[in-house]
Parts: structure tokens; C-alpha cells; sequence
């Protein structure tokens, strides 16, 4: 059975923790060039097997090597940077038609960034933790999976939105800046920790 006091309790704890996290940038950048329906597919997917992993795993998750995982977010981060800076720019500033791109293809860059990128991340740790505390895997499971489509909803749809007001071109120069910079950071971490 659900405890939706529970669910709701997880909920609000994730979605506060995840809202200012690299999660709503993965989003809105992938959905100002592909179709937002198949990102958040894979994206949704994505944070359905880090809250199975981690409901599952419990507190063992705080265990992993963080370092490994820093490093191979950086690595990640920056070669996102380093695709969005050095493609060659069409002259047409739009996002490529659902057609150009086949959903499991979108899908699937969703799904692998967000796979990766996330992996040890506070909200897992938290989600581990939060199933520990409660002893409801089911009630922390739903209410950590629903915060974290929220907030990727919200980043994909942000960058539909942004998109209408700001040249896509300007849009992906500054993704990629953030993209560098949360390389950079991702790559500290992994040296300093």
C-alpha cells in the first residue's frame, strides 16, 4: 500500500534537492534541438532505473567511488560543450523537425546522459537513504521518481519556451558555457575528492 504522506514527504524533499541541479540544463538543452516528448521519454526512463537502483540499493549507493563518477560526468559535460561549440552552424536557426530524428535516437542520448550524469548523485544518495528511513519502497519510489520527471519536465519545457524568445544560437553558446563549466567543476571534484 502507498503512504501518500510519505510519497509526499520524498516528493518535496527530491524535487527541492534536484530543481537547482545539472538535471534542468540536460533538459532544456536537449529540448531546444530534438523533439521534447522523446527527451523526456528518455529521460523519464533514465530516472526510473536511478530510483529503482537506489530504493533497491538503500544506503550501500554512499559507497560507490564518487570520484569515478565526477570524472566521467566532467568528461561527459565536456564533450557536450565541446559538440555544441564546434558544429557547424546552419543558416537556418531552427530545431531539426521530429522527423530528422528518430525517437529512440533521442531517446537514447536522453537516457544515456541523464544515466550517467546522475549516477551517485545527492538526489540517489537521498532517494537510498529516504527508503532506509521509511521502510516503503513503494511510497519513497513513487515520490521520488514523480519529483524528478517534474523537474526535468520543467527543464525541457523551459527550453521550448526560451527557445521562442532567444536565438537558438545564442541559447546553445551559453549551454555550452554552463556545460564547460559544470566540466570543469565535475573534473574538480573528481581530482580534489
Amino acid at each position: 500500500m502507498i503512504s501518500l504522506t510519505v510519497t509526499a514527504v520524498v516528493f518535496g524533499v527530491v524535487f527541492l534537492a534536484e530543481l537547482p541541479d545539472k538535471t534542468a540544463l540536460a533538459g532544456l538543452v536537449l529540448a531546444t534541438r530534438y523533439r521534447a516528448s522523446y527527451v523526456f521519454a528518455g529521460v523519464a526512463a533514465a530516472f526510473a532505473v536511478h530510483v529503482a537502483l537506489a530504493v533497491a540499493a538503500g544506503s550501500v549507493l554512499t559507497l560507490l567511488p564518487q570520484q569515478l563518477v565526477h570524472a566521467l560526468t566532467g568528461l561527459l559535460f565536456l564533450g557536450g560543450a565541446a559538440v555544441l561549440l564546434f558544429r557547424k552552424d546552419d543558416d537556418e536557426e531552427e530545431v531539426r523537425k521530429p522527423e530528422d530524428q528518430s525517437f529512440w535516437k533521442v531517446a537514447g542520448a536522453g537516457f544515456m546522459l541523464i544515466l550517467v550524469a546522475e549516477f551517485g548523485d545527492l538526489t540517489q544518495i537521498m532517494t537510498a537513504n529516504l527508503a532506509a528511513r521509511y521502510d516503503d519502497p513503494l511510497s519513497v519510489g513513487l515520490g521520488a521518481v514523480l519529483a524528478l520527471w517534474a523537474v526535468a519536465g520543467l527543464g525541457i519545457v523551459g527550453g521550448k519556451a526560451l527557445m521562442k524568445r532567444v536565438p537558438l544560437k545564442l541559447i546553445t553558446r551559453i549551454a555550452a558555457l554552463l556545460m564547460l563549466g559544470l566540466g570543469v567543476w565535475s573534473l574538480w571534484e573528481a581530482v580534489a575528492g
